[in-house]
C-alpha cells in the first residue's frame, strides 16, 4: 500500500500514484519578489485525462515566464484560469522537465509506464477544429504554455502533460542537462526552420543576438549543424571562446558599437545620418568575421527595440529577420524602405509545434547539439533561483533544479556519447556601402537634403543648475520640491551627483493606484523612479539631444560634464526648452 505522500528525493514504486505530492506554490496573496511568492506545499497529485500523462519529475529547467508568475504581472495566472473556470488558487510552475512516466491515459499508446522523456512545453485541445483540420497548433485558440498558461507545472514531484508533448530522453545526459534544453532549444528551431523558403540553408550566414545565452547557444549549435556560418553576438569579449567552441565563425562585442535603440525619425536628418555610420560600422564588422562582403541571410532576433533597426538593415536582400522576444523593449522601429525594397521578411516566431520539438531532440540525441547547462540547482534553491533571474544576476547559458533526482549528475547510461563541449568557459550581418536600389533610398535622400547641423550647444538652451533628490528622499519630499520649482520631473543623484534615475509626474501617479495618501507618501524615491537616465554630454550638439530624446521616446536629457573622473549632472534640457528657442 502507498503512501499518502512521499519526501522530495523518495520515489514511489514505479507506476504508484500518491494521493498527495510535494510543490513549490505560488498563490496570489504572495505575488512579488521570487524569493516571497514561491512556498513550498503539498497538494493533491492532478488527475489525468484520456490522451494524458502522469509524469514523475526528476529534475526542472529554469525559465523567465515563472519570474513573471511569481511577480502576477503581465498577467494574473491563476485569475486567468479562474476565469476558464479552473478552481486551483495556486501555481505550480515549471516549462521544463525530465522524468519518469508513471501512469498514462487510456488513448496513450506511444508511452509506457517506466518511460524516460523529456516534455517540451506547447499544449493544444486535440478536439479544436483548427487542430483537428491539420493546421499548424501553434495557431489555435487553444494553444498554450504549460507550466505558466496551464497549471500543474515541473516545479512538484509529479505534473501532468499531454502525451504528444514528450520525446525521448538523451541517454547520455544526466537528468538536470535533459531538463534543460528544451524550451529554448525548440523555440530556436521554428525561429530557423519554420518558415519554408526563408529558413536557413547550407552555406548561409546567421546573424546571432546574445549569442552565449540560452537561446543563443542553442542557435548556434542548430546553424552548425545545417551547415550554414553562425556569427555571434555577445556584449563581452570573454563570450567570445564559449561561443567559438560551439561552433561560430566569429564574434562581435555589441560594446564597440553606440548607435543601438528606436531609430532616428527619417526626417532627423542629423540623427538618422549617424544612425546609418553606426550601422555600416556593425556591418564591416559582419564582413572581417566572415573574410568576405556577405550579409546575413537570417538573423535570429531577440533583443528588439534595441536592436531591430540593425538587424533590418544589415539582413541580406530577400532574407529573413525572425524574433521571438524583446528583452530590450518592445517598441521596434523599422525603416520601411528596406523592408520593401529588398524584400526582407519580419518574422515573429513563439515556441515550437510538435514536429519542431521533436527535430530538435533528435539534434541533440545524435549529439549534434549539447544543452548549455550553466548551473544546476537543488529543490531547496527553486526560489532562489528564480531571484537570480529577476535581479538578472543568473548564470549564462541554462539552468536546472533537481526535483525527484536526489544527486547531480545522475542518469547518465550512454557516457561514449557525452559532448565534446566545455561549457565550463561560459562566463557569470552585412551593411553595402552603396544600396543597390536607388529609388525611394533613404540615404541618397539624405545626401541629397544637404541639411545642415544645428550647432547649438546643450549647454545654451538647458535648465542650468539641477533638481534632483537623493534615493532616500520620501515622495512627499519629491513631490513638495516638484510643486515648489514648477517642474514636471525631477532627478535622483546619487552621493556623488551622478543621476541614477528620473521621476516625472506619471512615475508618481502610477505609485498612487491602490494606495492612500499616507501609503504613498512612505515611499521612497528609489521606488518611485525609473532607472537610469538618458545623458547627453556637455560638448554635444542640441541636434544630438534631439536624437537621443527621438531615439529613447523621453522628453528631456540630463546634461552631464564628462571632465572630471567621473559624470556629473549640471542641468536638463527639455523639448519645451527647445521649443521656447525656435519660437524666441
Amino acid at each position: 500500500m502507498s503512501q499518502e505522500v512521499y519526501d522530495i528525493g523518495s520515489a514511489p514504486p514505479l507506476g504508484v500514484v500518491p494521493k498527495k505530492m510535494n510543490a513549490w506554490l505560488i498563490r496570489p496573496e504572495r505575488f512579488g519578489e521570487p524569493t516571497q511568492a514561491f512556498q513550498k506545499e503539498q497538494v493533491d497529485v492532478p488527475a489525468i485525462k484520456d490522451d494524458e500523462v502522469l509524469v514523475y519529475v526528476m529534475a526542472a529547467g529554469i525559465n523567465y515566464n515563472n519570474v513573471w508568475a511569481a511577480l502576477g504581472i503581465p498577467v494574473n495566472v491563476i485569475k486567468a484560469r479562474n476565469k476558464q473556470g479552473e478552481p486551483e488558487e495556486f501555481h505550480i510552475g515549471g516549462s521544463d522537465c525530465s522524468g519518469i512516466v508513471y501512469k498514462v491515459g487510456k488513448d496513450v499508446t506511444d508511452w509506457k509506464v517506466g518511460d524516460e522523456v523529456v516534455a517540451h512545453c506547447g499544449t493544444f485541445d486535440r478536439n479544436c477544429a483548427h487542430v483537428a483540420a491539420g493546421h499548424d497548433p501553434m495557431y489555435s485558440p487553444s494553444f498554450k504554455i504549460w507550466g505558466y498558461e496551464t497549471n500543474f507545472g515541473s516545479f512538484a514531484q509529479f505534473t501532468k502533460l499531454q502525451a504528444h508533448q514528450l520525446v525521448k530522453r538523451p541517454q547520455h545526459l544526466n537528468w538536470e542537462e535533459s531538463a534543460s534544453y528544451m524550451l529554448v532549444g525548440a523555440t530556436a528551431y521554428r525561429m530557423l526552420l519554420g518558415w519554408g523558403e526563408s529558413n536557413v540553408q547550407k552555406n548561409d550566414v546567421v546573424l546571432i543576438w546574445g549569442a552565449s545565452g540560452g537561446l543563443g547557444s542553442m542557435a548556434i549549435q542548430i546553424v552548425k549543424a545545417l551547415g550554414a556560418i553562425p556569427v555571434a553576438v555577445v556584449s563581452s569579449e570573454d563570450k567570445f571562446d564559449y561561443c567559438m567552441k560551439l561552433g561560430a565563425k566569429g564574434c562581435i562585442n555589441r560594446k564597440d558599437f553606440d548607435h543601438w535603440g528606436m531609430l532616428p525619425h527619417w526626417k532627423d536628418h542629423v540623427g538618422y545620418n549617424d544612425w546609418l555610420k553606426g550601422v555600416r560600422k556593425f556591418g564591416k564588422a559582419i564582413w572581417d568575421v566572415l573574410g568576405e562582403k556577405r550579409g546575413p541571410r537570417v538573423v535570429f532576433e531577440h533583443p528588439g527595440e534595441s536592436t531591430i533597426p540593425t538587424s533590418i538593415f544589415v539582413c541580406e536582400t530577400g532574407g529573413m529577420v525572425s524574433i521571438c522576444a524583446g528583452t530590450s523593449g518592445y517598441n521596434a522601429t523599422v525603416d520601411l524602405r528596406y523592408l520593401w525594397m529588398r524584400q526582407k521578411r519580419l518574422q515573429g516566431s513563439h515556441f515550437a509545434n510538435d514536429e519542431q520539438a521533436y527535430g530538435f531532440n533528435d539534434l541533440v540525441l545524435s549529439g549534434h547539439v549539447d544543452p548549455c547547462l550553466a548551473k544546476a540547482y537543488t529543490y531547496e534553491e527553486l526560489p532562489h533561483v528564480h531571484q537570480l533571474m529577476y535581479e538578472n544576476k543568473h548564470p549564462q547559458g541554462n539552468m536546472a533544479v533537481l526535483i525527484g533526482a536526489t544527486e547531480f549528475d545522475t542518469g547518465i547510461n550512454d557516457p561514449e556519447h557525452r559532448s565534446k563541449v566545455d561549457t565550463t568557459v561560459l562566463v557569470t550581418a552585412d551593411v553595402r556601402d552603396t544600396p543597390h536600389v536607388p529609388v525611394l533610398d533613404p540615404e541618397s535622400e539624405i545626401k541629397a537634403d544637404g541639411a545642415a547641423k544645428v550647432e547649438i550647444s546643450v549647454t545654451e538652451l538647458m535648465h542650468k543648475g539641477l533638481i534632483s533628490c537623493s534615493p532616500d528622499d520620501s515622495a512627499s519630499t519629491v513631490i513638495k520640491k516638484m510643486l515648489d520649482d514648477h517642474i514636471h520631473a525631477i532627478v535622483v543623484t546619487d552621493a556623488n551627483n551622478r543621476p541614477i534615475g528620473v521621476i516625472s509626474q506619471t512615475d508618481i501617479i502610477l505609485a498612487s493606484q491602490g494606495k492612500t495618501k499616507e501609503a504613498l507618501h512612505k515611499i521612497n524615491a528609489q521606488k518611485l523612479m525609473t532607472p537610469g537616465c538618458i545623458t547627453c554630454d556637455s560638448g554635444q550638439t542640441v541636434s544630438q539631444a534631439i536624437t537621443l530624446m527621438t531615439r529613447n521616446r523621453v522628453h528631456r536629457v540630463v546634461i552631464v560634464d564628462n571632465s572630471g573622473d567621473a559624470p556629473v549632472a549640471i542641468g536638463v534640457l527639455s523639448m519645451t526648452d527647445i521649443i521656447s528657442h525656435s519660437l524666441a
